[in-house]
């Protein structure tokens, strides 16, 4: 029905059926990055979900070597592994943040490329650098929309709890909070949303995607409630607005994202600075 919709519109991208399906899965990917990036940039997480992007080709390389033609439920599994395993080793030892994760992502990296190349396969899962969008199948979308309904209802539930400890571990804990328990279910939420992406956005461009809109958002609200709102419609504009760039100038659809993104991001960096003035 959807599809149908858009077919009718007089909008010269929609007359192509890949077109449609890239512009359903930016809708969806959209509002489930920005609520996530919202609490990744409370958290300063920001080269969190970098890490596990990174982290895409070691989980590449285990469904190679596991004979898997799709390699997705073997990228879901070690991205969690080590989405847990950061934050584990992260709460645990005397070390900054960004230290542990960017230990974790370089030997990420680095051990799956040295699978794939081992393997003579990286020349074929190179694309996942760089993402195609315009790939999208149906079963994608589908996929999109579960995994939204899915993590809208676990937003529902934990966003409370997610703020108490973003603001401070300790009150948390005295409050009730399982702390770890919220911490690592939040981990799982970033982990299962950057890896059932980053097909379509790719390794290099998922990170930006997931933390512009939530910080330019930050540059402009006051408000929790607004924080939100804003970073879903900037993520919508920028992921939308990248899409038809891509199309109408034959580019890279992430990269056109992520750059739609960045001048948003710099646009409300420049209204927040004049208001403040």
């Amino acid at each position: 029905m959807i599809d149908s919709f858009l077919a009718s519109l007089p909008i010269e991208m929609f007359q192509y059926g890949f077109m449609r399906n890239a512009f359903l899965a930016s809708v969806l990917i959209a509002p489930l990055f920005a609520l996530l990036g919202t609490m990744a940039v409370n958290n300063r997480m920001a080269f969190f979900s970098d890490a596990l992007g990174h982290s895409a080709f070691t989980g590449i390389a285990l469904g190679v070597l596991l004979g898997m033609d799709e390699p997705l439920l073997s990228m879901l599994a070690f991205g969690i592994f080590l989405g847990l395993a950061i934050t584990k080793v992260k709460n645990a030892a005397p070390l900054s943040s960004d230290t542990v994760i960017s230990v974790f992502s370089s030997t990420a990296m680095a051990l799956g490329i040295v699978v794939l190349t081992g393997q003579g396969g990286f020349a074929k899962y190179s694309v996942y650098l760089v993402g195609d969008i315009l790939t999208v199948t149906q079963g994608d979308i589908a996929l999109l929309v579960i995994a939204l309904i899915v993590f809208a209802i676990a937003w529902g539930f934990l966003y409370q709890k997610l703020l108490l400890v973003s603001v401070n571990r300790t009150l948390a804990a005295s409050r009730g909070v399982r702390v770890v328990l919220v911490e690592n279910i939040f981990v799982v939420m970033v982990a299962v949303a950057v890896m059932i992406s980053i097909r379509m956005i790719g390794i290099l461009m998922i990170n930006s995607l997931l933390i512009l809109p939530a910080a330019a958002a930050r540059n402009v609200t006051g408000s929790v409630a607004s924080y939100h709102r804003m970073a879903v419609l900037f993520s919508l504009l920028s992921s939308i607005g990248g899409l038809w760039m891509a199309f109408a100038f034959g580019t890279s659809a992430g990269a056109a994202m992520v750059l739609s993104a960045a001048v948003i991001f710099f646009l409300s960096y420049l209204y927040g600075t004049l208001r403040k003035a």
